[in-house]
């Protein structure tokens, strides 16, 4: 028989039982999604952490210096000058960027007469979706020509001031800045859980655009980032601009990358270990049903056998028709799975990535649960005997 009226043969067989053929194919479908929603959340952070931290693909390395002022200057860590002495000092330094943060950046401020440390958060556009109780929000004017005004939170409002209408029309005073506070909104988001949101165009105005407390730089491919970083912390604490001032710290965020990929990983594998169980459940389920099929099937059997069919189609067929309800739930649980994978994504900072190797996997992976768990009912049903039968 050939495959194409074998794979007839078998459809029509699987649609004379739907109900049983959909709960088979549940099964695969739950083990499958599983696996498919934590293998693209994971490759979802893994691209994001690439992303942010700029990670590149051609085998250099980055890592991050801070600088930690000690004192109450405003002036910048790193100005013009730090930067071309490292670039003309250290020849595998290929690149130095100067990175400005624009969340929870921790500064002293004077609030009405107290000194305090206080936690802002920098905007580049207006945030829609923030609740003002009172006053109004920072307009796409006020962030454009740098105005200096804030918004500050409810809690601040009422522990400095006793209400949010008082604290409107106040002055708080950030690096040498005076802002005057147009807004208080309610930090209910966990983005937004902090004392004041300041333009971070009037933040950074007195800043440079090359002078700032934190430098990313990266490597030429091939150099030990460890021992380079530790050179040039060691060369800043002599020859810095600020070096009196503070200290100067270096983060390496090449190590920092690996290490969090390896748990993500690892996790990634062991949840999809523990997602597998309900595969190998799913697996029994089908065997299962092949059992009953076959046993319920024999005249069909024995029909065929008397009419000449070999016993090796007989078993092809019944294989198929296992690997077809298997790759089925595969290929609907992957789909399955994608989906719920976006969704989740929704309420997390990253977007879930979905990759073609992915849908092999979903693929293959159906398609050996069915070999592997069809096989043995395939070989009974091709092993029936045509003088049992008819007796």
């Amino acid at each position: 028989m050939q495959f194409w009226e074998l794979f007839k043969t078998s459809w029509l067989s699987l649609r004379t039982n739907p109900r049983r053929s959909l709960l088979t194919i549940f099964g695969i479908v739950v083990g499958i999604a599983a696996v498919i929603t934590i293998i693209s959340l994971g490759n979802g952070v893994k691209a994001k952490m690439l992303s942010e931290l700029q990670a590149t693909s051609t085998g250099k390395q980055t890592t991050k210096i801070n600088y930690y002022s000690s004192s109450t200057t405003t002036a910048m860590g790193f100005n013009h000058q730090d930067i071309e002495k490292v670039k003309g000092k250290f020849a595998k330094v290929s690149s130095i960027k100067v990175i400005n943060p624009v969340n929870n950046v921790t500064v002293a401020a004077q609030i009405g007469n107290q000194p305090a440390n206080t936690q802002v958060t920098l905007l580049k556009q207006p945030v829609s979706s923030l609740k003002i109780l009172a006053g109004r929000e920072i307009s796409k004017y006020d962030l454009a020509v740098a105005n200096p005004v804030a918004l500050i939170s409810e809690k601040t409002a009422k522990k400095q001031y006793g209400s949010s209408s008082n604290a409107l029309g106040t002055a708080v005073e950030v690096k040498h800045v005076s802002y005057r506070v147009v807004g208080v909104y309610q930090s209910n988001k966990s983005h937004y859980k902090v004392n004041f949101l300041l333009p971070k165009k009037a933040f950074y105005q007195r800043t440079a655009v090359d002078s700032g407390n934190t430098i990313k730089l990266t490597f030429n491919r091939g150099a030990n980032v460890a021992s380079e970083s530790k050179r040039i912390v060691k060369y800043l604490k002599q020859h810095g601009s600020q070096r009196k001032q503070g200290s100067y710290e270096y983060f390496d965020v090449g190590s920092f990358l690996k290490s969090v990929s390896k748990v993500i990983d690892s996790m990634t594998v062991f949840i999809s270990a523990i997602a597998g169980i309900s595969l190998f459940i799913a697996g029994i389920g089908v065997m299962n049903m092949m059992y009953t099929s076959v046993a319920e099937r024999t005249q069909e059997i024995g029909i065929r056998l008397a009419v000449g069919a070999q016993p090796r189609s007989i078993m092809l067929q019944f294989l198929l028709e296992a690997v077809m309800l298997t790759v089925t739930g595969g290929v609907l649980g992957f789909l399955f799975g994608v989906g719920l994978a976006k969704g989740i994504s929704l309420a997390l900072p990253f977007k879930a990535v979905v990759t073609f190797s992915s849908f092999l996997l979903a693929f293959g992976v159906s398609a050996l649960v069915g070999i592997l768990f069809g096989l043995l009912p395939a070989k009974q049903a091709a092993n029936k005997n045509l003088i049992d039968i008819l007796r």
